[in-house]
């Protein structure tokens, strides 16, 4: 038997890669991963931690990913960014449902950070990028506030920086400004640190080009100190006593509703207990009280037990008590913030205006029970919305009310201010989501409003965080999670207007034109490039 040799150059193994090809495709991998690492790195800026700094490393990462790319690229990356973000930001609503609606959520709302990449790498090559670019991802949030569902405002940057620096923009021009100042001081960081680089290696100052990257970061931080005088807790109109009782519930979870009773007696019992503190002299008299969103799902309109507790909780404390209802009425389904006066009962309404898709209301109903019968038996039937703001008298106080998940829509907030609240109440339930970071996600939103319309702001929640915030965005007091405890401080009442509160969605407008300008100056710069490379 004669055994053939193998050709010349051919073996039984395959022959190693050249060094080269390998670190060329481990370098396509770093694009990627930084961008994934950005938006983690985004994540971890944002409460309960108080690293508010770390978005601008993050979104000087993200520049650097995408400046100078085609959109297509930008378009993944600016995926692979928005998964970082969103996966561990918004794991809290998976926490009693599953991963499914986790998923699927993060999954869309990464969409409108991936087009917002697409944007940011075509005018990534324009003079003064970074100010193209930020407004671009103002665009994206602006666009992700309003759609699909009347939108998901969830993470934007703003909410992030209620301890950062740059807060006070938030009363010059809103969630849009404020985010707009951090996201152009990210990108500007990445420019700064290009050009650095750039002149370490060729040795070369280029001074125009050095001045407006400093610029990109510099006019942030300035416009911030400058716009600290708008931010005040003077007591303008007086001042009131609040109470913000927390009630607490038996136990976490979806069961919250199964328990109902037992939340109404948790909240009469510790309003009861402040009336006695109150007489032994231990706190000062409230003016009136704030209980939680969902403090007597068992309708006190319909039910005369549950009106007889709450009478007595109003009767022993002596004030007016604003209780959060679930509440049918005409065949509507409401979440309703009810003012309840010691000697005359309710004598006012507030009906939620923005519901929570798929947990007030579930949209493609028939489609989703398609799919999984539990989620729909979980909404057996949708919430209706109101349509006036909510604003009660409450012993010569005016206090606006943005019920819970309202808090992170800007024009919920204003339109409270507009109608005359001198401080605003943001009364919610948390426990359903345990003990996640929503609270604290949603209590930054708070500090945020207090500074964006210069208002007092009280956040009494069923199972906590509950806490009182001063015009400024200082929380004062707050409570721990799962305990019943009541808050009780004399506030600030206001009715100047900020700049913010006055313009309204404008700035947001402005800035949606710049990103739009920008588009379209990057579009025509690329045909005409196109056009001149052809010829």
């Amino acid at each position: 038997m004669t055994v053939t040799a193998p050709p010349s150059g051919e073996s039984d193994q395959a022959e190693p890669q050249p060094a080269p090809v390998v670190r060329h495709r481990l370098a396509r991998l770093v694009p990627p991963a930084v961008a994934a690492l950005s938006g983690v790195l985004l994540y971890v800026s944002f409460p309960p931690r108080t690293l508010w700094w770390l978005a601008l490393p993050a979104f000087a990462g993200f520049g650097w990913v995408l400046r100078g790319r085609g959109w297509k690229a930008g378009l993944g990356l600016g995926y692979l960014f928005g998964l970082g973000f969103l996966l561990p930001l918004l794991v809290w609503t998976g926490v009693e449902v599953g991963p499914g609606p986790w998923l699927a959520l993060v999954a869309i709302e990464a969409l409108f950070v991936a087009l917002v990449g697409a944007g940011v790498a075509g005018v990534s090559r324009l003079p003064g990028w970074p100010v193209w670019a930020a407004a671009v991802w103002i665009a994206g949030e602006a666009a992700r506030a309003r759609v699909p569902f009347s939108g998901f405002p969830w993470g934007k940057i703003a909410f992030g920086q209620a301890d950062g620096v740059f807060l006070p923009l938030a009363a010059v021009g809103g969630t849009p400004v404020l985010g707009f100042a951090v996201v152009l001081a990210g990108f500007g960081l990445h420019d700064v640190l290009r050009v650095a680089l750039e002149t370490r290696r060729t040795r070369v100052v280029r001074r125009g080009t050095a001045a407006v990257a400093l610029l990109g970061v510099a006019v942030p931080v300035l416009g911030a100190v400058a716009a600290r005088p708008l931010v005040s807790d003077d007591a303008e109109d007086g001042t009131a006593t609040v109470a913000v009782v927390q009630g607490n519930v038996p136990r976490a979870g979806l069961d919250f509703n199964a328990q109902r009773r037992a939340v109404l007696d948790y909240h009469a019992r510790e309003t009861e207990r402040l009336a006695a503190r109150v007489a032994a002299g231990e706190v000062p008299q409230p003016d009136f009280v704030l209980w939680p969103e969902n403090s007597s799902d068992i309708d006190p309109f319909a039910n005369d037990d549950a009106r007889a507790v709450i009478d007595r909780a109003a009767q022993a404390i002596g004030v007016p008590i604003s209780v959060g209802g679930v509440v049918r009425r005409d065949g509507r389904l409401l979440n309703e913030q009810i003012l309840w006066d010691p000697e005359r009962g309710p004598v006012d309404t507030y009906d939620k205006r923005q519901i929570q898709p798929f947990g007030e209301y579930l949209p493609l109903r028939s489609l989703i029970g398609a799919l999984n019968s539990e989620w729909t038996s979980m909404v057996a039937q949708d919430f209706s919305r109101g349509s006036e703001p909510g604003v009660f008298s409450m012993a010569g106080t005016t206090v606006g009310l943005v019920t819970c998940y309202e808090a992170a829509f800007d024009w919920a907030v204003r339109s409270e201010v507009l109608d005359g609240a001198q401080m605003v109440s943001v009364p919610s339930n948390n426990a359903t989501f345990d003990r996640s970071e929503m609270t604290y996600q949603q209590l930054a939103m708070s500090r945020v409003r207090a500074v964006e319309h210069s208002r007092t702001v009280t956040v009494p929640v069923t199972s906590g965080v509950s806490a009182i915030i001063l015009p400024d965005g200082t929380i004062t007091q707050r409570t721990g999670m799962f305990v019943a405890d009541t808050l009780v401080q004399e506030v600030p009442l206001r009715s100047s207007r900020t700049p913010a509160t006055t313009l309204g969605v404008l700035p947001e407008i402005a800035l949606l034109l710049v990103a739009a300008g920008g588009l379209g100056w990057a579009i025509t710069s690329g045909v005409r490039g196109r056009r001149a490379g052809g010829a």
